[in-house]
């Protein structure tokens, strides 16, 4: 790092630019570095069975994905010079969906969903839905798996731009935007692969 970047960074904090200067390699957190007004921040990993609860959302979403759009997990939303951040389960446009990204546009993005970790209670309750909305993302869900699995939907309100509830899920989500989906959630589960 040089010094010029040093001293911008400590008086304007970081940007996309710097996210995209940084190595691959060596980042405890498996790679995830997020961007709050330009305060670098590096999450935990995730543990295994989020990244389990990850990768079995994205199947369940693949196979009822329609051409319209396509699902990825883990890749950056840029919402602007100085916020960015890596949503856990993401849909997007067939159009980003054809591009090799290791990032996404929020207009990229048609629902952004976050898998709450004891660390991360405060970023996907309040923070990214506001953001997410703020910068028009469609739809926001939030996975809580503790007591239990439960998943909340949102759809945006363009004119306030923030997010009404749509639905709390214990068993089963069944949304019909942005296509039918209905999941089990037990399907899920690791428990019920056994």
């Amino acid at each position: 790092m040089t010094a010029a970047m040093q001293d911008r960074r400590e008086s304007e904090g970081w940007t996309t630019s710097d996210l995209d200067a940084l190595p691959e390699d060596g980042n405890p957190s498996g790679g995830r570095r997020e961007l709050l007004d330009g305060v670098l921040m590096v999450p935990p990993s995730p543990s295994d069975a989020h990244q389990f609860l990850a990768a079995m959302l994205v199947a369940a979403l693949h196979r009822a994905c329609p051409p319209a759009f396509g699902v990825t997990q883990a890749v950056d939303v840029r919402l602007s010079e100085r916020r960015s951040f890596c949503p856990d389960v993401l849909v997007i446009t067939a159009a980003a969906a054809e591009r090799d990204a290791r990032w996404f546009r929020p207009d990229e993005v048609v629902v952004a969903i976050e898998i709450v970790s004891p660390t991360s209670v405060a970023m996907d309750v309040i923070t990214k839905p506001a953001l997410y909305a703020g910068a028009g993302i469609p739809f926001y869900w939030r996975v809580e798996t503790a007591p239990k699995l439960v998943v909340h939907t949102y759809a945006l309100d363009e004119e306030a731009k923030v997010y009404r509830d749509t639905g709390t899920f214990a068993d089963i989500v069944e949304t019909e935007r942005p296509w039918f989906i209905r999941i089990a959630l037990a399907d899920l589960s690791r428990r019920s692969r056994r």
